[in-house]
């Protein structure tokens, strides 16, 4: 008896010719419940948008605060009481800066207000003396008051709703007090809060996790640190300089300078320093012209000489750089995103750079940044010359290697 003759192979199972693919609805079924959870997330994120505000800036805050609060941990004290004294300290500083600064800055304003119209006709005068223009110091201060008028009506207007200006009150306070304690929280538990993270992570990804956080605390508390000296100097400097002008309310005019100048990088100092010149042309138009250079030169000074020095290890990154991530930031996020903008896009310059792979870069005309002047003093042979207005010699090739032929590295190999 002969066995049974074997068929061919079976395969995988077919659809019908008329019916549905048995994998159809399967596919369906994962494309509707993407759609579905992306769904939710998206409307999640809409109703805690404001919570996830006051979350980046508590996390901005703790990293910020860090490197005091571990200095005070090596030194034996608690995390809890050291993040709880620099918490306190810099909320004290702060209200004893706002507390004399506003007081300072509200008599400035009121003595301003009071020699506005001799200012006011001042300027008039020299108008009408220089474009032969007749224009009434009366008739524009009436206009003045009139405004200033319809300014105070407003100002009452808007103030008389108490029920609405202590509702904004209470949920200023609510946000303040909320930053406060998850920037407590995030600094006193952070090696705990790390921990948690680290420990559903595989260790390759522990060790990026970790060397990210690290770098994002040495650029956010050098942002700060920077920035804080930074404003300092021009504040000194332009307040000198504005004494020595005998320009009025020079004070509330350097610190306008030296805060600006910092949050508004590269043109924040022109920005800034606008007002000091409208100030001091009120003066004179020389007083204005002394400021307007002042104001110039510093920049340049501060771009070129002090900046780089200071921000060497804490913030290296281009003026347009920084300017255009300023302006990034305060489109997504208004003005807490453009605070936390550059400690941000530092911290991703410096992760990203290390792992970008750099080569070896060719001698060319275009890429010199060298002066002429340490050019000349450096010893040595030259890698290539001019021969003529459009021509170039490259550098010679050693024997026994191949131009064409470089290892990712740059390292010439030895070619076949």
């Amino acid at each position: 008896m002969s066995a049974p003759e074997a068929g061919p192979p079976a395969g995988p199972p077919t659809a019908p010719k008329n019916g549905m693919p048995p994998w159809l609805p399967k596919a369906l079924a994962l494309a509707l419940w993407t759609v579905v959870a992306f769904g939710i997330a998206w409307w999640l994120f809409v109703q805690l948008q404001s919570l996830l505000v006051l979350l980046l800036i508590s996390l901005f805050l703790a990293l910020a605060l860090e490197p005091a609060v571990n200095w005070l941990h090596a030194h034996r004290w608690p995390r809890g009481l050291a993040t709880g004294t620099v918490i306190l300290v810099v909320f004290v500083l702060i209200a004893a800066f706002f507390t004399v600064l506003g007081s300072m800055l509200v008599g400035q304003v009121l003595a301003f207000v009071d020699e506005l119209p001799a200012m006011t006709r001042v300027v008039l005068r020299w108008i009408n003396g220089t474009f032969n223009t007749d224009f009434s110091p009366t008739n524009l201060l009436s206009e003045i008051s009139s405004v200033s008028g319809l300014v105070e009506q407003y100002a009452s207007s808007l103030f008389g709703n108490v029920l609405g200006a202590g509702t904004t009150l209470l949920t200023l306070l609510f946000n303040t007090l909320a930053i406060l304690l998850f920037t407590f929280y995030l600094c006193a538990d952070g090696p705990r809060f790390r921990r948690a993270i680290c420990s559903v992570l595989p260790p390759r990804t522990q060790r990026e996790v970790l060397r990210a956080w690290e770098i994002a605390i040495d650029k956010t508390g050098g942002y700060i640190y920077s920035r804080a000296l930074l404003a300092l100097v021009c504040g000194v400097a332009h307040y000198l300089v504005l004494v020595m002008l005998d320009i009025p309310f020079a004070f509330a005019l350097a610190l306008w300078v030296g805060v600006l100048s910092q949050f508004i990088p590269t043109v924040g100092t022109y920005i800034g320093g606008a007002v000091p010149v409208l100030v001091a042309l009120l003066e004179g138009p020389w007083q204005a012209l002394w400021i307007l250079v002042f104001i110039t030169v510093y920049q340049q000074f501060e771009n070129y000489v002090l900046q780089p020095r200071i921000t060497a290890r804490t913030l290296d990154m281009h003026p347009a750089v920084a300017f255009g991530s300023v302006i990034a930031g305060a489109a997504i996020l208004d003005a807490p995103g453009a605070l936390l903008a550059l400690p941000v896009g530092a911290s991703l310059q410096t992760f990203i750079s290390l792992y970008i792979r750099r080569y070896t870069v060719e001698e060319h005309p275009l890429l010199h940044v060298q002066d002429p002047d340490s050019a000349k003093s450096e010893a040595g042979p030259t890698v290539g010359a001019r021969t003529g207005a459009h021509q170039w010699e490259p550098a010679p090739v050693p024997p026994g290697t191949d131009a064409d032929q470089e290892d990712g590295a740059g390292a010439p190999r030895p070619s076949s």
